[in-house]
């Protein structure tokens, strides 16, 4: 190979932030495999923002895990930043789940006890960063997020929107390369999702983020630059926004 294939297949490489290479899980349930990846390859460029949809059953979520570190394969390879995640040891997974994915989830997950200050310095805090300075940066994080007035206030004494805000920001807290969101708008009303959907793509932008999202929600599509569509496991078939017709209620394939 020369010097300027080489050169422009590392540049590929370099902006992908995932690659997923013919990914295959199989579960094991009273004595019978359950296949529910078969085969699944797939590259997310930096600072896309990816929607994962599917039926239940179509492997939509094992997927997701798959490229969010919390799973491995049984067969294939899943690279995060060129890192081939099943290569890593317990402590090396665990520093690149806090450092380079932030995981935003349907329930929330704030720590009740806490309030929402400290629930967003708390993975600082993990990674070893001083106390003041994670304090400083959770208040910046939560004003972003329109929750400067709510530092202090507990999970319980915020709305489900304000909660989900509230993720967002903990998500954001080590400056991760993706926002990994499972149904980030599954608990939420109408409007509120509405919201939190806009605020996801205004952040991509604002902090040069790849957000990837497992949803049913389909007013994600309005801001994704690319859906991926899982059936019985396998990818199905992948759209652009452009070639999605999105109208009130109903979603059409662009001719």
């Amino acid at each position: 190979m020369n010097d300027r294939a080489k050169n422009s297949d590392d540049h590929l490489l370099a902006a992908n932030v995932v690659r997923a290479v013919d990914v295959k899980k199989v579960f094991k349930l009273g004595g019978e495999e359950v296949h529910a990846l078969r085969g699944c390859t797939l590259s997310i460029k930096r600072g896309e923002y990816i929607s994962i949809m599917g039926p239940s059953g179509s492997g939509k979520t094992t997927f997701f895990n798959m490229i969010g570190g919390l799973d491995k394969p049984n067969y294939g390879q899943v690279f995060i930043d060129e890192v081939d995640i099943a290569s890593l040891d317990a402590f090396e997974l665990a520093w690149l789940r806090c450092h380079k994915i932030g995981y935003i989830f349907q329930t929330f997950n704030l720590i009740p006890v806490q309030s929402a200050l400290e629930n967003v310095m708390l993975p600082m805090l993990f990674s070893g960063m001083p106390e003041a300075d994670a304090q400083d940066k959770a208040a910046d994080l939560l004003q972003k997020v329109g929750l400067g007035h709510r530092l202090l206030n507990k999970p319980t004494q915020l709305s489900g929107g304000q909660q989900q805000r509230v993720a967002v920001a903990r998500a954001l807290a080590n400056d991760p390369a993706i926002l990994l969101a499972d149904e980030p708008t599954g608990n939420l009303d109408l409007k509120t999702g509405e919201e939190i959907i806009e605020m996801l793509s205004g952040l991509k932008d604002d902090f040069g983020v790849t957000v990837i999202t497992a949803t049913h929600d389909h007013k994600m599509l309005s801001v994704s630059d690319r859906v991926i569509y899982l059936v019985d496991g396998r990818i199905d078939r992948i759209q652009r926004r452009e070639d999605l017709r999105i109208t009130v209620g109903t979603i059409e394939e662009g001719h």
